[in-house]
């Protein structure tokens, strides 16, 4: 079934950031980027020592934020989806060590129950924000429910989708679901998604980079969130509305920092 949206109605960077537990900076001018098949496995550590590693990430196709990170907890809490919002994170992800949680084994164990094969429902969500005492991001702002007006603008870009979704499909959906998916612009496909680059600020997804396979060979480009104007999740098929120049994807340029002018270079309907 085809869902067609509204997407990019709010500028980037007036998007909300994550609150870091302790000594986050910022940066001048860079957002700190990573890729996530360079954060799937990496070790989670909580307060009171090592809860798993990341296996996934849930993300949401209005704002397209991640709101979960999956934690693979191996024997411990098995048979459960262990979610870790970014909200829980106790500081900004750095190079070559475990991602550092603020939350305890304890507080993780006791958090409320969803099984492996469950969906993520509201109920989950609602019980699971009201545990841990976070603003829901649903009611509020677009990313981190900061903002009740920015709230009813969600609002009326989830109802402009009724219809298309069930009541408990909440628009989230499993990064392992992406890597199926097709890109089509108003000429054809023109590749598949190999990864993402994920904002280390606001845990958004700023650029899905793909695979041009024959369209363009031996190339990855970026495309944003933003030029995305249908997504067929049960095809595997997203159409987008291409600029006129569309940015390669540079592995060395494109590592760990993206200065906020090249986000602007690479996306030309943000200036």
């Amino acid at each position: 079934m085809v869902a067609c949206m509204p997407v990019g109605l709010h500028p980037i960077g007036d998007s909300g950031s994550i609150r870091y537990g302790v000594n986050y900076d910022k940066g001048k001018g860079n957002m700190m980027i990573n890729k996530f098949k360079t954060l799937r496995g990496c070790q989670l550590d909580g307060l009171d020592g090592e809860i798993g590693a990341v296996r996934e990430f849930y993300f949401d196709d209005l704002d397209w934020a991640i709101r979960y990170l999956v934690a693979d907890t191996g024997d411990w809490l098995k048979g459960r989806q262990v979610l870790i919002s970014p909200n829980a994170l106790a500081r900004a992800i750095q190079d070559a060590r475990p991602i550092a949680i603020g939350l305890t084994q304890e507080q993780i164990e006791n958090s409320p129950l969803l099984n492996i094969d469950m969906p993520v429902s509201r109920q989950f969500e609602e019980a699971y924000y009201g545990y841990y005492g976070w603003p829901a991001y649903w009611s509020g702002s677009p990313l981190w429910g900061t903002d009740t007006e920015r709230g009813c603008e969600r609002e009326n870009r989830r109802k402009s989708t009724q219809g298309t979704t069930t009541p408990d499909e909440l628009h989230l959906h499993i990064t392992a679901d992406i890597w199926s998916c097709h890109i089509h612009d108003g000429n054809g496909e023109i590749g598949n998604v190999d990864d993402l680059i994920i904002d280390d600020e606001t845990w958004t997804i700023r650029f899905f980079i793909i695979n041009t396979q024959t369209w363009w060979p031996g190339k990855k480009v970026l495309v944003a969130p933003q030029w995305i104007t249908c997504v067929d999740w049960g095809d595997s098929k997203v159409l987008i509305n291409l600029p006129n120049e569309i940015p390669e994807f540079d592995e060395g340029r494109h590592n760990h920092h993206m200065p906020r002018f090249h986000l602007q270079e690479c996306n030309p309907w943000q200036r």
